[in-house]
């Protein structure tokens, strides 16, 4: 990786891995990789709100990244369909 470069993708979390750190179905997304060593430091550390911000903020990053991604492609969608929402 450069250093202008984009990051590599991180490895995404097996359905076993997400099972075995005991994540509910909802959060079981293309960041749960993040999530699971972010509970673990969070059970670790007893909860202290100054601790874990690394992890934390790598997580809260790959939401807002997907956020973006989904919001293109529903613009992408609605541009196809002229302008006409679903809903």
């Amino acid at each position: 990786m450069g250093l202008f470069s984009a990051p590599e993708a991180p490895a995404k979390a097996t359905r076993q891995e997400m099972s075995d750190a005991k994540l509910p179905l909802a959060y079981r997304d293309s960041c749960a990789n993040l999530l699971i060593p972010l509970n673990q430091c969070r059970v670790d550390t007893y909860y202290l709100p100054w601790k874990c911000e690394n992890e934390r903020h790598s997580y809260e990053k790959c939401q807002y990244e997907e956020f973006k991604k989904r919001v293109a492609k529903m613009n992408e969608l609605r541009a196809a369909k002229g302008g006409a929402r679903s809903n």
